[in-house]
């Protein structure tokens, strides 16, 4: 006789059904015997009936055999356990081809993507490049930005970040008490010490000399600055401008500041200064 290959879904399903058959044939037997203690008589003659058809039933035929119906019902369960655990795994193989049909069009649409990128970046035959260094220009230009919003400290750090955005080194910030008139510090492009001091004024004030001469008394002999600016988000008065032409501060005023943001002006360091 041939052994069946042992298969552990197989015989899940196996005990599954009949642990169901089992609970079935339980329910039956239990409401058989609350029937019969109702009706013990109509009970009696049930299972005469049944009796006698089971007789009938085997009547001319061979020996009825416990062993071979067991045998039978067995095969029947492992049949059915079989049918069921191969349901369950069709799904998983009908599921395969669509994985694997995924990438190629993902690499279609990636390719029409591109060539259609490309396509419509490509310059026509004749056309000139102004319009395409006008979308290139609008596109890194920064927004303007309102440094008279912010607090002190804010503005500090905003121009130190100017500062590194535009190739400084060993930027930092240091304003506070007792800064001695300097709030950045850093080395320029050019290798020059820079020494910045930030003034964020309100509408309707403006720097005046006795500012720039607090800071022209220590931006040089105490920090040792190379290029000494003083930027602010407000003017400065015909005095002051006058101390730092002498002093040789540079001078950046709220105008000043902004081209600088948007890089439409020079840097405080290209700024020509006596030094």
């Amino acid at each position: 006789m041939r052994r069946r290959r042992f298969d552990l879904r197989t015989t899940t399903w196996f005990f599954v059904l009949l642990a169901l058959l089992l609970s079935l044939g339980g329910l039956i037997a239990r409401t058989a015997a609350q029937a019969a203690q109702r009706r013990p008589v109509w009970a009696v003659i049930l299972l005469l009936l049944a009796s006698a058809a089971v007789i009938a039933g085997h009547r001319g035929r061979r020996r009825w055999s416990a062993r071979r119906a067991l045998r039978r019902a067995t095969e029947a369960l492992e049949a059915a356990a079989e049918t069921a655990a191969d349901a369950l795994r069709e799904p998983a193989v009908a599921a395969a081809p669509v994985e694997v049909a995924e990438p190629p069009v993902a690499t279609a649409t990636a390719t029409a993507t591109a060539t259609a990128t490309a396509t419509a970046t490509a310059p026509a035959p004749g056309a000139t490049y102004a319009e395409e260094t006008l979308l290139l220009d609008a596109a890194v230009v920064p927004q303007v930005m309102d440094y008279a919003v912010l607090d002190p400290e804010e503005f500090e750090r905003a121009i130190a970040e100017l500062c590194v955005r535009d190739g400084c080194t060993d930027v930092e910030v240091v304003g506070g008490a007792g800064d001695l008139g300097a709030d950045v510090l850093a080395v320029a492009p050019s290798g020059h010490r820079l020494v910045v001091q930030c003034k964020r004024y309100g509408e309707g004030n403006r720097v005046g000399s006795q500012d720039l001469q607090r800071f022209g008394g220590t931006c040089f002999t105490v920090h040792e600055a190379d290029i000494a600016v003083l930027v602010t988000t407000a003017d400065f008065t015909a005095p002051a401008l006058e101390y730092a032409e002498q002093c040789g501060i540079v001078c950046v005023d709220a105008e000043a500041l902004t081209a600088w943001h948007l890089g439409t002006g020079p840097c405080p360091w290209d700024t020509p200064y006596d030094g």
